[in-house]
């Protein structure tokens, strides 16, 4: 987390958290949900605006984690900002290397490569990674890569119903639907 943010906590620990207004789609795209486009319907059905600022998108993942109750967030100075998640926390991206392939993640402020443990097929046919920093859905751009490595041997793939992921990795799609009830 930045220097920044951690000060902030200190000076400011009771601030209110935030819910719906930030989300992160199956492309790994961030996207701002105002009161209008949270008024419209859930994400991701009504999705708001992508931010494209490259600056505003390393500060999110740079303080982008996730809580013990599965719910991830945003840590936005004092305030903590919750992730309306449209497949998982993580996107992924699998890049073949020569001496194999590698997963990385740009959720995630460190660019470096993820350990995979295991790999499961929902019944949509989306692949999903358990990766040492969380649980990831592969983007349709590195399938070709993917589906390389899973011929390879490389990750040992299972079925799952998308349904069941969450629970089974312990991650919330929406904080702010849960909040509520």
């Amino acid at each position: 987390m930045d220097e920044i943010v951690l000060a902030a906590l200190k000076k400011w620990p009771a601030v209110p958290a935030c819910h719906g207004w930030l989300a992160l789609d199956a492309r790994g795209d961030w996207y701002l949900r105002d009161d209008r486009a949270q008024a419209a319907g859930p994400f991701p059905k009504v999705k708001g605006s992508v931010l494209r600022h490259v600056g505003l998108c390393a500060f999110i993942a740079r303080n982008y984690q996730g809580g013990p109750d599965g719910a991830w967030y945003f840590q936005n100075g004092p305030q903590r900002v919750y992730v309306e998640l449209e497949a998982a926390p993580l996107v992924l991206g699998v890049h073949r290397q020569a001496q194999g392939w590698t997963v990385q993640t740009s959720q995630l402020a460190e660019a470096t490569a993820l350990a995979v443990r295991g790999a499961w097929l929902d019944e949509a046919g989306r692949l999903f990674l358990d990766t040492d920093r969380g649980y990831g859905l592969v983007r349709s751009l590195d399938m070709a890569a993917a589906a390389d490595a899973l011929e390879a041997g490389l990750w040992p793939l299972q079925e799952l119903a998308f349904d069941a992921m969450p629970a089974r990795f312990g991650y919330r799609l929406s904080p702010q639907r849960d909040a509520a009830r």
